[in-house]
């Protein structure tokens, strides 16, 4: 570096869950975030991807431009790029708004028995994943679009985590990480796609693996240790809305996203003690609207895209202050 020349910051993208909507919500917020900070989406320093995360980050990481991500989501395909001629049907490849009848049995006695002494450590919602019957929906589409751009080995970038869930111990899984097991990236994508009661386990080796979000929908204490300055997290799941619904539906989604809104602060805690600057973006009150209860409804995707692209690009020009997680969990 010359004299007087200032360091680019080394920053982190954290990319969450939020099953088919929430990976349209991210492609219309990862647009906006490129504007706003000037920089390519390809271009950060590391990246924690979990469920539909996993997915952009995974293609983030082999050179996929959010432009492309863009017009993807938009039209299905693409003529030029590396995900040129490959056809994805939203409505179809998604496996639709419902899942597939389960199969009727406690999805992973494996999980229960090996943490029977210490559930209690464990986050609710991966007790909840073991819980669950086993999916009987396919998540392979998914698979061949990552490997349509790359069918062996991992990303080119060299940090980019994908997060699973270890169906038979309870562990997190940071694929992509030195202490992780190695496996293809589409397998990886899989597993971290793998909604429990939704898609049938991803089988890696010995183990099946399922959703990372059924440990955190967005993984971002996974940032500390990276040596960053600033970290990014689009967080579909992630909601500062105080609102009162009145539809059931609407009332327990939002208690669910503050349970997940919770989560993500504290974690944010840790990143921030390690040093960085942490920026979150969830949607907004006009997002949530275009969302719905649903988070696999693919009709809504193209207004959800159309609406995060101009509503996020509003919220990180005059970002609010983060509340503190205590502030939060009071008022949750």
């Amino acid at each position: 570096m010359r004299a007087g020349e200032r360091r680019r910051p080394r920053r982190g993208l954290v990319l969450g869950g939020g099953g088919v909507l929430g990976a349209a919500w991210m492609v219309g917020a990862l647009r906006a975030l490129e504007e706003e900070l000037g920089q390519d989406a390809r271009e950060f320093d590391s990246y924690v991807g979990t469920s539909a995360g996993s997915i952009i980050a995974a293609l983030l990481g082999c050179g996929v431009p959010a432009s492309d991500l863009l017009a993807h989501q938009l039209d299905g395909h693409l003529d030029a790029g590396p995900l040129a001629g490959y056809q994805f049907d939203y409505e179809r490849d998604t496996g639709g708004g419902r899942p597939h009848r389960p199969r009727i049995a406690v999805g992973s006695r494996e999980m229960l028995r090996a943490n029977l002494h210490h559930l209690w450590d464990l986050p609710p919602t991966t007790v909840l994943a073991a819980l669950l019957p086993e999916g009987r929906g396919s998540i392979e589409a998914v698979g061949s679009m990552v490997g349509w751009v790359r069918q062996e080995g991992w990303t080119d970038h060299p940090r980019v985590c994908v997060v699973a869930l270890d169906y038979e111990t309870g562990a997190r899984v940071p694929f992509g990480r030195p202490e992780a097991p190695a496996v293809d990236l589409p397998s990886a994508v899989m597993a971290s796609c793998a909604i429990p009661g939704w898609y049938q386990p991803i089988r890696i080796g010995a183990h099946r693996y399922v959703d990372g979000g059924a440990w955190s929908s967005t993984n971002l204490d996974l940032m500390v240790g990276e040596e960053l300055d600033e970290v990014y997290v689009l967080a579909p799941t992630v909601s500062f809305v105080r609102d009162a619904p009145r539809q059931w539906r609407t009332r327990m989604e939002r208690q669910w996203r503050n349970r997940v809104t919770l989560r993500c602060l504290r974690e944010l805690t840790r990143v921030h003690h390690d040093g960085a600057e942490v920026t979150v973006l969830g949607p907004g009150e006009e997002d949530l609207r275009a969302i719905g209860a649903n988070l696999m409804d693919v009709s809504r995707r193209p207004l959800v895209v159309a609406t995060s692209l101009r509503t996020s690009a509003e919220a990180l020009r005059d970002p609010a202050p983060l509340p503190d997680h205590r502030t939060f969990e009071d008022v949750g």
